[in-house]
């Protein structure tokens, strides 16, 4: 039962492997370990970041200090690979399969932990399967997002605004239940969404320094879409099976408009379309 500690000159990084204990965590045909992975954060001007991970609990927050990550990582190492790789700008991180015949099952309890450093511009991509996700990405500096996830449920909120310009997220849903809050905080020029089947909500909140387009397609659910009431709201909608309810919206044509729509500082254009399901526009205090 050791642990290994490995430095590396121009950027500390520090491996830790935890041995496991002979009868903890041991399911048959799975044999569990852990490795913490961080690097200290050094002249990085910007990061293509990778995260992949397929299943168990996945929690994401910024870092504190002068980290530009940690990772915590708990796997079944005869079904999946550690990923910890910096080449260059792209940092990759998370797990990939040891093997072509991988099966989880509703008793695997991997989970991984990851903070990311604040202050370093990055294009982030997330992908992620059947997983149970707490993400925070306030404050970090975003210039590109994807996400996509598959049969998963997961909070992503953006706790503080992100100091540079987002040209674009992009969240792929699957078979989920999606929350996202704060949006606004992204500082984006554009948010889509491509859902599946499920319940999403998402909450514009936060900061907005700027007018942004919203793109949602959607199959088949409920869909909650949450605007503060100083933020100018213009939503079309393209379908006849999508129930909508919004009555502080107001009809003007083929669109619905929030009443301060002509004198708001900031407006947002929403375009959904959606197969089957409801959705629910509110605007907030």
């Amino acid at each position: 039962m050791g642990s290994r500690l490995t430095t590396v000159r121009g950027g500390t990084l520090l491996l830790l492997v935890a041995a496991l204990l002979p009868t903890a965590d041991r399911v048959e045909g799975q044999s569990w370990r852990t490795v913490t992975a961080s690097r200290q954060l050094t002249d990085e001007s910007s990061l293509d970041v990778e995260v992949k991970y397929v299943a168990g609990e996945f929690r994401m927050r910024p870092s504190a200090g002068e980290v530009l990550y940690r990772m915590e990582l708990r796997y079944d190492e005869d079904a999946f690979e550690p990923v910890n790789e910096l080449k260059g700008r792209r940092l990759r991180l998370g797990i990939e399969g040891a093997s072509d015949n991988i099966r989880v099952t509703k008793g695997d309890a991997g989970s991984l932990d990851l903070d990311l450093a604040r202050g370093v511009p990055m294009d982030l991509e997330l992908d992620f399967g059947a997983v149970r996700a707490e993400l925070d990405l306030g404050g970090l500096a975003l210039t590109d997002l994807r996400m996509a996830t598959g049969a998963s449920e997961t909070t992503l909120d953006v706790s503080r605004p992100n100091p540079v310009a987002l040209r674009l997220a992009r969240f792929q849903v699957g078979a989920a239940q999606f929350e996202a809050t704060r949006l606004g905080n992204l500082n984006a020029r554009r948010i889509e969404l491509d859902a599946g089947v499920g319940d999403i909500t998402l909450d514009f909140g936060g900061t907005w320094e700027r007018d942004a387009d919203v793109g949602i397609d959607m199959g088949l659910g409920s869909l909650e879409l949450r605007f503060p009431e100083t933020l100018g709201v213009r939503l079309t909608k393209d379908s006849f099976l999508l129930k909508l309810d919004a009555p502080e919206l107001v009809k003007r044509g083929e669109s619905y408009y929030s009443p301060n729509w002509d004198e708001a500082a900031r407006r947002v254009d929403v375009d959904v379309d959606a197969a089957l399901g409801k959705l629910t526009v509110t605007l907030t205090r």
